[in-house]
């Protein structure tokens, strides 16, 4: 079966506490609202893209336990081919925010996923792969390998160190503001030499860099931030599915924009995530204009 988007990436299970302050040394406080769910970068952007119909598929490992088999019971419920999943003798990973406003804390334990093992045969089945919260080791291999066999890529880079040959090849590098100002010094988009460039920026938008070299601004819509936890994931679905559809980088970002905007209103990563039809008719809400099929 011939796949649309493939994701690698981590599969988390999500426990998020937004409490009023956080806590002093050795104290207890009780949160005032909790989100229990499935997580994982990769995984969150393929969940969008599951729902919006494309053929997606995953390359991740989870435990031999509940929160594995919940994973793949989520992923097959949705419509996410799950070929390309290890179960191995680890526990599936976790991570813990605490959440207080705009500003969080994370704890993480990897567990199953520093045991996940890129099958480039599965690989093969993807017309596009989406790589987020992967060690070097697999980016380098992914991105060239991809290269050498037509698969476009994008890339959500995060605190990965970046190579020269790496950032050449990926298709579409997406990064958030503090992320490129460390890596380039500056804003300067013209800095990054991969083809095309989304940089989301604090407070919503981004900032695009398209293969021809258009720089453009895409204005976020103004959201009271309840949890930003997989905001960037939604925004880099929203990409990946306009420029699978043809769409110019500009309102591909400009739909990623709009379902961060969902995202960060609710509490989880995967809380708003809903089918294409719904987010078309926000859009029309909203007054975004967007090249959707009629």
């Amino acid at each position: 079966m011939e796949l649309d988007v493939v994701g690698i990436g981590n599969l988390n299970y999500d426990i998020i506490l937004l409490v009023d302050r956080f806590p002093e040394f050795h104290e207890k406080i009780n949160a005032k609202n909790a989100q229990f769910g499935l997580g994982g970068a990769a995984a969150n952007t393929i969940s969008w893209l599951a729902h919006f119909g494309l053929k997606t598929g995953y390359i991740g490992a989870v435990g031999r336990d509940e929160m594995g088999d919940a994973h793949f019971s989520y992923f097959r419920r949705v419509g996410v081919d799950t070929g390309g999943i290890r179960i191995v003798d680890a526990p599936s990973g976790v991570a813990i925010a605490l959440i207080h406003g705009e500003d969080k804390r994370i704890v993480k334990y990897p567990g199953a996923n520093l045991l996940k093992r890129v099958d480039f045969e599965y690989l093969l089945k993807a017309k596009h792969v989406h790589l987020s919260s992967n060690p070097v080791e697999t980016i380098v291999e992914v991105v060239n390998f991809a290269h050498e066999n037509g698969i476009t890529v994008s890339l959500d880079i995060g605190e990965a160190p970046l190579s020269r040959e790496v950032e050449e090849r990926v298709d579409y590098l997406m990064m958030n503001e503090d992320e490129y100002k460390r890596k380039f010094g500056s804003l300067n988009l013209s800095l990054s030499r991969a083809k095309n460039l989304v940089v989301t920026l604090n407070g919503g938008g981004a900032l695009v860099r398209d293969s021809s070299g258009n720089v453009n601004e895409v204005r976020g819509l103004s959201a009271e931030v309840v949890d930003s936890t997989g905001a960037g994931d939604s925004f880099a679905a929203g990409v990946i599915y306009g420029v699978i559809n043809g769409w110019s980088l500009e309102d591909s970002a400009k739909l990623g924009m709009l379902l961060a905007y969902l995202t960060v209103q609710k509490v989880g990563a995967r809380s708003a995530v809903v089918p294409l039809e719904d987010v078309k008719k926000i859009a029309a809400e909203v007054g975004l204009e967007l090249p959707f099929e009629k």
